[in-house]
């Protein structure tokens, strides 16, 4: 019966959702409430504690609604200044091919801003551009969403993996083998998992006439990755993307490996350096910046995420803490030991997003007078996501709630009790219920790392490599993971398709969890 009732609101949700197309700002918010009935009338789950999730719940909404909100904010100024006009005018004169195109921005660049940031931002950036240079805005969406799983392992400059499996108690050269493995799997996957993405968007036969840019625009992001595996965890995904980043801009003005299309014959407006160097002004600063906060050989993340204190206060309900670098903690939330922080510098939302309006607004004339009201615009897009944030990620709360007795845990550990010695095959679908459930990979491998580690050690399994396949399962998560589905339709100006989207995603993350199974019997 535990097991039955941890289930039930994920199948009702999915059927809601999926089934019933039950908006997600209604669904997630109804699903959070049945979650916290079953703890407090079926599992007697401290009043206080529950609680404590719904606020908690509320706080970590903050991190998410501002990143979209910050991600919405720069695609509305780049309208705004003109710049993305000009962005489409240059890829157009790059390469007509719109295969090439979506490989560009949708694969390649979404690769390198994932190994600097994580936090749904490829998505978020990706997306619009895509759809202004004339991709219908569901298919691409569910294109990318399912692209942006190959990076995830090492996304954020590794922070799923470093930081993720950091509590187990890992030496170096452990950490360094899983990731390493990890990156075997995305590697293979990338035989597949690509074509899977394009094929929401294009044509078997556009796909086919085009395999051999497809291929090498995949590989030159993922080799890397897995070469710089080998010895270190933290920059594959981000030099791996740029790599592929400038590797598919050089093939596609090359028109190596591209079919020939009609839109080769058209004349182009060309663009000149200055406007095209304005126009990229703020990605380039975007892409500057979140390297900059992100790598902490570099300094500047260390100051970004002290724990120094500024000062403690008493709110009644719980204890309110304020650092140095603005990180906002609330903690012993109704007298449990619950607790949630925002950090507001760390966070790729001020810094880059609000950051860059703020300062380059005045570089372009169109933004005179257009700033505040920009905010204002932005602020109202983001009503309907809130709310649905708010019911996801306090469903998350509540079904985390319990310790190793928490709703997640139940079905993990009845997951691995079913299939025993085999649960080397299912392994990874534990990693993506954690991403589906918390929106992160490194969350998921922070709430099921020690399972998996534990099924391993009781089983004879290999443990680095069901580590591995952990991993894995985390970045496919990333596909069918609300808080990404939410943050994708929000840029893009779809509503209501969250279950269609979910849909769309699940058979590719079903997929990719098949190849890690296979992979996973050859890697010892």
């Amino acid at each position: 019966m535990d097991t039955i009732l941890s289930v039930l609101p994920i199948i009702i949700l999915i059927f809601l959702m999926i089934r019933m197309r039950v908006p997600a700002h209604y669904a997630l918010p109804s699903i959070a409430f049945l979650v916290y009935l079953i703890l407090l009338l079926y599992f007697r789950t401290d009043f206080a504690l529950l609680n404590s999730g719904m606020a908690t719940g509320f706080w970590a909404t903050l991190t998410p609604i501002t990143v979209i909100m910050g991600a919405v904010l720069f695609n509305n100024f780049q309208k705004q200044t003109g710049n993305q006009a000009i962005i489409n005018r240059w890829m157009s004169s790059l390469t007509s091919n719109p295969i090439a195109q979506i490989m560009i921005i949708g694969y390649a660049f979404a690769f390198m801003i994932e190994g600097a940031s994580g936090f749904g931002t490829p998505v978020a950036i990706a997306v619009p551009i895509l759809i202004s240079l004339g991709f219908e805005p569901l298919k691409v969406v569910i294109a990318v969403l399912i692209f942006n799983s190959i990076p995830v392992s090492f996304g954020a400059v590794g922070t799923p993996t470093w930081f993720g499996f950091g509590s187990l108690g890992l030496s170096t050269e452990q950490i360094t083998d899983l990731g390493l493995k990890a990156s075997m799997i995305h590697l293979t996957a990338g035989l597949i998992i690509p074509l899977l993405a394009l094929k929401q968007v294009f044509s078997w036969q556009e796909i086919k006439n085009n395999i051999i840019y497809i291929y090498s625009t995949v590989f030159a992001c993922a080799l890397p990755m897995t070469l710089l595996a080998t010895f270190n965890y933290e920059f594959p995904s981000l030099l791996g993307g740029a790599s592929g980043f400038m590797i598919s801009i050089w093939m596609a003005k090359k028109d190596i490996g591209l079919a020939k299309t009609e839109k080769t014959v058209q004349t182009i407006e060309k663009v000149t350096p200055k406007d095209l160097f304005l126009a990229i002004l703020p990605l380039i600063s975007l892409v500057m910046i979140l390297v900059i906060t992100r790598v902490p050989q570099l300094g500047l993340k260390g100051l970004l995420r002290t724990d120094a204190i500024l000062f403690r206060a008493n709110l009644g309900f719980a204890d309110f803490e304020v650092t140095k670098a603005l990180k906002f903690t609330l903690s012993h939330v109704f007298g449990t030991t619950s607790s949630e922080s925002y950090e507001l510098l760390y966070a790729p939302a001020f810094i880059p997003f609000f950051f860059i309006i703020l300062t380059h607004a005045g570089l372009y004339r169109s933004m005179r007078g257009q700033v505040g009201k920009m905010f204002a615009q932005t602020a109202k897009q983001m009503q309907v996501p809130f709310f649905a944030l708010l019911g996801g990620v306090t469903m998350v709360k509540f079904m985390l709630l319990n310790g190793e007795h928490s709703m997640v845990s139940i079905i993990g550990l009845s997951l691995a009790t079913a299939t025993g010695p085999y649960w080397g095959i299912f392994a990874s679908y534990l990693g993506a219920i954690g991403a589906f459930f918390s929106g992160s990979a490194t969350i998921s491998n922070l709430i099921f790392g020690g399972v998996q580690q534990s099924i391993a050690t009781q089983t004879g399994l290999n443990m680095t490599t069901i580590l591995a396949m952990q991993s894995v399962g985390g970045a496919m998560g990333n596909m069918t993971c609300i808080n990404n589905i939410i943050a994708a339709s929000s840029v893009s100006g779809v509503h209501r398709k969250e279950g269609y989207i979910m849909q769309k995603t699940a058979v590719p993350m079903l997929i990719y969890g098949i190849v890690a199974a296979l992979v996973g019997l050859f890697l010892r």
